[in-house]
């Protein structure tokens, strides 16, 4: 019988046996036979199990809560830290994803585009998304027609949609627009599909070709720009979910370090004098440009915190610190962390290993973990991502 899910979304039996595309309480019969068990449901996409967009359609919500709160147990107990108090876990919805890098390529006179299949490079030709926010999927098939005219045979694209304020956000990686055919192809097409802008990226970096108002995200209550490939949320539910947790983890302080703080989702959501570190110049950018404008108690400072945290002297500073590193984590900024002294820290994390590993620096200079909320915004995949309260 299936008791558990592994990290690569394979059902596993007491004895350790993998098994793909099984829930816990799956049967396996002596023949491999799957003998679907109570929280075992029928994937709900045709392109399942095949598109790498989803590894966990098959689970019902209560055996994939499970799964992303078992992740963060699993690696807890790797760095030999207990089991902390665990929150309800945050499922985003069906339909919420509003960011996605689509693959797009030329089979003769075809134009497929999708996500990857999993752990292979061939495209799935997306003819549904349970994903993906209905605006984005949209755009999918008109898509497919316009690179037919723009994307050279053997070639291949990616195309990076956001959902801004103003609507969709469409950067397409990988094609050119030299002559005037494919600028009035390109710019009919964001015309026709009310795009917030278009933009292309032939190899040295985003050109916009269609913006006919500067593109925003709201944050908190304020509308900041959204520079290209700028990290945001994938959900805004999971987003809320996120900004919630922080909000409770640093309650009450009335200074606050926000690290890693791209566009300011969460230096924004925050009553207290914020400052904000962040190693891109573009959201560095914008987020004071927007703090500004509204007249903020907020500072933003560029400032690569891999090679420069903030030390010691500089956190004395500050009630409380909110950490939001990239996947790698912030093993430097969580080591001068330990040997501070502020009394709370929030920690956001799209990796549970590496959340573990910083942890159980911050454990061994005297932070305790006070709880763990297990975030799910990549709805049926094995990604999970987290919001923890430290204090010392």
């Amino acid at each position: 019988m299936i008791e558990r899910v592994a990290a690569r979304g394979e059902g596993v039996t007491a004895s350790g046996r993998f098994v793909a595309l099984t829930a816990p309480g799956d049967s396996i019969l002596t023949d491999g036979t799957i003998v679907p068990g109570p929280h075992h449901v029928d994937p709900p996409c045709r392109h399942f199990p095949e598109c790498g967009g989803c590894q966990l359609q098959h689970l019902d919500d209560m055996s994939y809560a499970d799964f992303l709160s078992e992740r963060i147990l699993w690696a807890l107990a790797a760095q030999g830290i207990g089991a902390p108090e665990l929150l309800a876990a945050h499922i985003s919805p069906p339909y919420s994803r509003r960011r996605a890098a689509l693959s797009v390529e030329r089979q003769g006179n075809r134009v497929l585009a999708g996500f990857k299949a999993e752990a292979s490079h061939r495209t799935i030709d997306m003819q549904e998304c349970l994903i993906l926010r209905p605006e984005l999927f949209a755009l999918v098939e008109p898509l497919r027609r316009l690179l037919a005219a723009l994307l050279p045979k053997k070639r291949g694209a990616t195309a990076r949609m956001t959902l801004a304020d103003q609507g969709a956000d469409l950067l397409i990686e990988g094609v050119r627009a030299d002559d005037l055919a494919s600028i009035e192809a390109l710019t009919g097409f964001a015309a026709t599909h009310g795009l917030a802008r278009l933009s292309i990226d032939d190899g040295i970096g985003p050109q916009t070709q269609w913006e006919p108002e500067p593109v925003t995200i709201t944050l908190g209550k304020l509308a900041v720009t959204l520079p290209h490939n700028a990290f945001l949320q994938a959900t805004c539910e999971g987003e809320a979910a996120l900004v919630a947790g922080v909000r409770e983890a640093v309650d009450g302080a009335s200074a606050v370090a926000d690290l890693f703080a791209g566009l300011g989702t969460f230096g924004l959501a925050l009553d207290a004098q914020v400052l904000a570190a962040e190693g891109s110049r573009d959201a560095v950018l914008a987020l004071k440009t927007a703090a500004n404008r509204a007249q903020l108690p907020l500072a933003v400072e560029h400032r690569d915190l891999y090679r420069r945290p903030l030390d010691e002297s500089e956190l004395t500073r500050f009630n409380a610190v909110v950490v939001d590193p990239p996947r790698a984590g912030a093993k430097e900024q969580a080591m001068l962390l330990a040997r501070s002294n502020v009394p709370a820290i929030a920690y956001v994390s799209c990796n549970p290993v590496t959340f573990a590993r910083d942890a159980k620096l911050l454990i061994d200079g005297g932070y305790n973990i006070r709880w763990i909320r297990p975030v799910g915004q990549f709805r049926w995949s094995t990604h999970v991502e987290l919001v923890a309260s430290l204090t010392r």
